[in-house]
């Protein structure tokens, strides 16, 4: 069979055997007009006050959107949203654009420009939010630890998140609260919710959200100073809005992640001895420290001692800037990386999950933009041609060994079947 898998701007084709098993979710149909569900759902929120009722002629307002490492349709959603303020009486001169990066690099002017749209660039304040910027304000604490927020969110009159659901490999779920806590954080909170505990806990997990400790501390922190209007969407495969849905957390968001479940999980009947996956393209493989992600799904239904196969483009290359290259140029064993000491570190939270993948299988990586001595000092495989490296490690595993393949990457879930299940994915034709 020939498949296309998400890789980069362009995806990448390869062909690979028959009897491969895919992890497809359900493609939910895209909504007829993107503008007006947008307009409809800060209309009718699912809780919470209709935008109209939040803001009057004057009103400061800080809206927070998700990062260059997000696939979120900003331009889609911020114009119609930004065109309700206006009419409100909330026009550029009140408003602020907060790019919820947390601790992620900020981006460069024609990134924002491609990022927000450049009308929106040109005609709105737009900051780039800075995890080790001093301007963050106490804003309470969680399990006596500060909760430091961006001084711009705290001090506007009316606050509005906005972000897509997806599966997240250790807080559950992205959108909702993640728009404040990580994304508009000083680094000591954002290291408190990513603390080694956290992270080790087998709660923080894929679709969990009921006492899983990432998501209760994120929750927690946002509680102390939320949105007064969370905009969630769902989108396809081609950022096309799928579902729009608004209103006061966690209830809106709760509601949405179910939303999302239907069509962002796949039941098969794993594991399996090799499973090649990728990153979901670009924006999301954007670098190797995001590719953890595809990672961590595949490691859901790969065999101990198997192998996973990542194709993850990797423009930004580790990257260079954060902390992620350092702790994994210190570490000489995937063990290293799966057990940290207690303290808790920038970017530490990716190198543990990584760690606990390669303790399970071998990873081997392509990607344009790795090195092979960079992917083999991030204790990995370099591999040229994905097709020749699953003939290799079939292989390698022998007669009867068993291949799956996530052309989405972390974008779809795959849950391993109870044994006795009837079978939801079947290899494809």
């Amino acid at each position: 069979m020939r498949l296309t898998l998400d890789y980069g701007s362009d995806g990448l084709e390869v062909e690979l055997p028959d009897d491969t098993v895919v992890v497809e979710g359900k493609e939910p149909p895209v909504l007829p007009d993107e503008d007006a569900a947008v307009r409809w759902a800060l209309a009718h929120p699912h809780s919470g006050m209709p935008l109209a009722d939040l803001v009057r002629p004057g009103t400061a307002v800080a809206v927070a959107f998700p990062d260059l490492t997000r696939p979120m349709p900003n331009p889609t959603v911020l114009p119609p949203l930004l065109d309700e303020l206006a009419r409100l009486g909330a026009g550029p001169d009140r408003v602020e654009l907060l790019c919820a990066t947390g601790t992620h690099r900020p981006a460069t002017g024609k990134e924002m420009a491609a990022l927000v749209g450049p009308e929106v660039m040109a005609g709105y304040r737009v900051h780039d939010h800075q995890a080790t910027d001093p301007d963050h304000v106490r804003v309470g604490a969680v399990d006596g630890i500060p909760v430091l927020l961006d001084r711009r969110w705290v001090d506007a009159d009316i606050r509005i998140t906005t972000g897509f659901v997806e599966p997240h490999f250790f807080a559950g779920w992205s959108g909702g609260p993640k728009g404040v806590c990580p994304g508009l954080a000083a680094t000591a909170t954002i290291l408190e919710a990513h603390s080694p505990d956290r992270i080790a806990d087998p709660r923080s997990t894929w679709l969990a959200l009921d006492d899983n400790p990432v998501h209760s501390f994120v929750s927690a922190a946002t509680s102390l100073c939320p949105p007064d209007l969370a905009v969630d969407v769902t989108i396809d495969r081609r950022r096309r809005l799928t579902g729009v849905l608004a209103g006061v957390l966690p209830g809106s968001h709760r509601t949405a992640c179910a939303v999302a479940a239907r069509t962002a999980t796949s039941v098969i009947d794993g594991p399996f001895d090799v499973v090649v996956t990728t990153n979901g393209g670009h924006p999301l493989d954007r670098n190797l420290y995001q590719a953890v992600k595809g990672l961590a799904a595949a490691a859901r239904v790969v065999v101990d001692g198997g192998v996973i196969i990542l194709a993850a483009a990797c423009g930004d290359g580790i990257p260079a800037h954060g902390a992620f290259a350092h702790l994994l140029a210190g570490a000489s064993s995937a063990a290293d990386l799966a057990r940290p000491d207690q303290t808790a570190v920038l970017d530490g939270w990716q190198t543990q999950v990584l760690g606990r993948v390669l303790e399970r299988a071998e990873v081997w990586v392509h990607s344009d933009g790795l090195t092979d001595d960079e992917v083999r000092s991030s204790l990995m495989t370099p591999v040229a041609d994905v097709a020749e490296a699953v003939a290799t490690a079939l292989a390698r595993r022998g007669s009867g060994a068993r291949l799956c393949v996530l052309p989405r990457g972390p974008m779809v879930v795959p849950i391993a079947a109870v044994p006795g299940t009837p079978r939801r994915s079947a290899p494809a034709e």
